[in-house]
């Protein structure tokens, strides 16, 4: 990215992403443009010629969006620009991006693949099969670079260009250089990713299920559900499951989330997910409250709207928790 350069973004996104794409980035001359991660049309309709990459999540956060990844790889594809996939709710053992044409991968460590909470991460991974020559727009990868050496790194390293680049350039000016016990941890808690995922996704569609029936729950958004609208493109592209991470409306509002949070005890209210315990949120009121109310809808993230990211436990005493704090 260099000044006056754009970016186009599925607006189903966290929303301490749509903040810094939209307040954060923009003081570096940085401007996003925002699609439809169900809609790959949409990503083109707004892609130009200062268009440098496009970003969606392979699922959303928290909306639970799935993300037509074939179809917007095409566009990047076309555009001659690098998908960039965050890959954090789905994790590898539920989706691989690169296997529908993502170039690049991001993770936030923090969650699944730690799974502990215990350690701020995240990761980049490259699929080296992104040409950064071809139309001459990314100079930071072809050119010489006269702060080191003179170096052009896709000529030197190729298919992992991109990674050597983030460490040599900006780890070295901007210092997000990770303490070795978190990596430590990480990689510990990355041995058991299989495992933890598939009792996860167990759980979530147990607990889904039943808030689905529930008199309290106006809808319950998880791909994994039958009748959900989404269960198809979860079939395709998360065959394994839809993850544990999904939201609810509660009827009653945004008073009623507010209380619900307050009144659990098993499920911890905390802003992280991917946990191996299960956690709750309110976004309106919290991750997403810097956002405009027209936003936050947008965004998946509604005033009734709560957040739920299912751990291990079991899922009766999971269901017994909801079930006496929306009693309460």
């Amino acid at each position: 990215m260099e000044p006056g350069a754009e970016f186009v973004s599925a607006r189903q996104l966290y929303g301490g992403s749509v903040n810094q794409f939209t307040h954060s980035f923009s003081k570096y001359d940085w401007h996003v443009r925002w699609a439809d991660s169900t809609d790959a049309d949409s990503f083109k309709r707004v892609v130009s010629d200062k268009t440098r990459a496009i970003f969606c999540e392979s699922i959303a956060n928290p909306g639970g969006v799935i993300s037509d990844l074939e179809g917007i790889a095409r566009v990047a594809q076309d555009a001659g620009v690098p998908l960039i996939v965050d890959n954090t709710l789905a994790t590898p053992y539920l989706l691989k991006p690169f296997e529908w044409g993502a170039h690049i991968v991001v993770h936030s460590a923090t969650k699944f693949l730690g799974g502990h909470g215990n350690s701020l991460a995240g990761v980049i991974v490259e699929a080296g099969t992104f040409d950064w020559a071809k139309s001459g727009k990314y100079k930071t990868m072809t050119e010489e670079n006269p702060s080191y050496h003179g170096i052009r790194f896709f000529e030197t390293f190729g298919d992992f260009a991109f990674c050597v680049a983030a460490r040599a350039l900006s780890l070295r000016d901007l210092g997000p250089c990770l303490a070795p016990m978190n990596a430590f941890l990480v990689l510990t808690g990355m041995e058991t990713l299989p495992l933890r995922m598939r009792r996860h996704c167990d759980n979530a569609l147990t607990v889904a299920r039943w808030l689905e029936s529930s008199p309290r729950v106006e809808w319950v958004n998880y791909a994994g559900l039958e009748k959900h609208p989404m269960h198809k493109m979860q079939q395709k592209y998360c065959p394994k499951g839809a993850g544990s991470v999904f939201t609810f409306g509660l009827k009653g509002g945004f008073e009623a989330g507010m209380k619900l949070v307050n009144n659990v005890r098993i499920f911890s209210h905390l802003a992280n997910i991917g946990d191996t315990r299960s956690l709750i949120i309110h976004p309106a009121s919290t991750t997403h409250r810097q956002m405009s109310d027209e936003a936050r809808v947008k965004a998946g993230a509604g005033p009734e709207v709560v957040r739920l990211s299912i751990g291990i436990e079991d899922p009766k005493d999971l269901i017994a928790d909801l079930d006496q704090a929306m009693a309460a």
